[in-house]
């Protein structure tokens, strides 16, 4: 859990909700040229979980905090969620995802 980001803002989800900060998507040509996720244009979809809700206030008592734990890597649908970007504590700007406990495919162990 060493290496997930440091924010200025503590996040905290409410709800059925998880925050989760997507792994970058580089790729490496032949020649050694790096390509970012934004120049080709594909989201990730693997991701590590750095908050949860606590399930208050849900109707259907899904309680996130059951099934999540902070550092895990989870699946979830590549437009799922919100987006927003947060700046880490050495001043580099990371997205983080929000997503409900719906929209998480599966863990990855």
């Amino acid at each position: 859990m060493s290496d997930l980001p440091q924010f200025t803002v503590k996040v905290q989800p409410f709800g059925d909700h998880i925050a989760v900060v997507p792994e970058e998507m580089e790729t490496m040509t032949a020649s050694g040229i790096v390509i970012p996720d934004t120049a080709k244009g594909e989201k990730s979809a693997i991701g590590t979980v750095i908050a949860v809700g606590n399930g208050e206030g849900q109707k259907d008592e899904k309680n996130p905090t059951k099934y999540f734990k902070v550092g895990e890597k989870v699946v979830f649908g590549k437009y799922s969620g919100e987006d927003i970007e947060l700046t880490t504590k050495d001043g580099s700007k990371k997205e983080v995802k929000f997503l409900s406990i719906d929209s998480i495919r599966a863990k990855i162990a």
